[in-house]
């Protein structure tokens, strides 16, 4: 059921860090602790008896049912809307929107998209400039792709935390950042523009940056300030220009750095795995294993050299 209502002046837009100020409930778990860029995730229990109205965002929030039934009303941009919210539903409410919500709320993940997470996403994708860009306020949709990223992110915050997670966040982070775009966007796309290749000069300083960081995690933010692009927008000039992601350019350079320690130095396994930027020496032998068919070990024995070795073995 819908319906219009009168809508006040619209306060001034509440951060992502300001909003856990201003809800009158706490979240159960969130994201906020992990140090992750991209979509931020709080979640939610079950609440009775909502009656609650809150002032408008400066950014994009789903809120996603992940079990449970809820009779809900919401109010937005002067309407307000009842329904059933049930497992699998997600409600979109877009930056600027100050909002009411009544009945009883189901458990939910709410999922907070910086604007600038999208507008990003706009430039890649050859959409209008970002003033132009307008995601549609969308009190229920059953959209199994936001179902899907939503259970990714909630399931990496039930894991521990893991110098992946961050990766897995941002890349995840991207895909409904663009999702948005192709699936809620209220302007018309425009055709694509050709997109060029990185120069010479770009990858070779690309490269230089990476060798010179290999102990430790390097983002893909941080790379495409180099070259002065977003990231969005340095993902896809990457693979163009490379034939593969930037990501996986950066473990091999990490694979051929340890492959020259093994090599040249009388350095323990254990160390060589973190001077190359891996986690543990468990997840050093198992990605050395997949480029380079064989244990470090196993490496280092082929080639004449003995390996002195902490921790686990490999």
């Amino acid at each position: 059921m819908t319906m219009r209502f009168e809508n006040a002046d619209a306060p001034k837009l509440v951060s992502i860090d300001e909003i856990v100020n201003v809800l009158s409930h706490r979240s159960v778990a969130t994201t906020r602790a992990r140090g992750w860029s991209g979509v931020t995730v709080d979640m939610y229990r079950a609440l009775p008896d909502v009656s609650e109205r809150y002032p408008a965002l400066d950014h994009h929030l789903i809120c996603y049912c992940p079990s449970g039934s809820a009779k809900l009303v919401q109010g937005r941009d002067g309407v307000i809307h009842e329904s059933l919210i049930s497992a699998g539903v997600s409600m979109l409410m877009p930056a600027g929107y100050d909002s009411l919500w009544e009945g009883h709320a189901s458990a939910t993940a709410r999922l907070r998209i910086p604007t600038s997470l999208v507008a990003s996403a706009g430039e890649q994708l050859g959409r209008h400039p970002a003033p132009q860009v307008e995601i549609r306020n969308v009190f229920t949709t059953r959209d199994p792709v936001i179902g899907r990223i939503a259970e990714i992110l909630v399931a990496e915050l039930d894991r521990k935390p893991h110098p992946a997670q961050a990766l897995i966040v941002d890349q995840v982070s991207s895909a409904l950042a663009a999702h948005l775009l192709r699936s809620y966007n209220a302007f018309e796309p425009v055709e694509p523009r050709e997109m060029p290749s990185l120069g010479r000069w770009e990858l070779a300083r690309l490269t230089e940056f990476i060798e010179d960081n290999l102990d430790r995690t390097i983002g893909l933010s941080e790379l495409a300030e180099i070259v002065n692009v977003s990231r969005f927008h340095f993902a896809r000039l990457f693979k163009r220009s490379t034939g593969m992601t930037a990501m996986s350019f950066v473990e091999q350079c990490r694979i051929r750095r340890a492959q020259s320690l093994i090599l040249e130095t009388d350095i323990p396994l254990a160390h060589v795995a973190l001077a190359t930027g891996f986690a543990d020496q468990s997840h050093f032998t198992r990605r050395f294993h997949r480029h380079a068919g064989c244990t470090p070990a196993a490496f280092a024995r082929e080639h004449g050299r003995r390996r002195p070795s902490r921790g686990r073995p490999d």
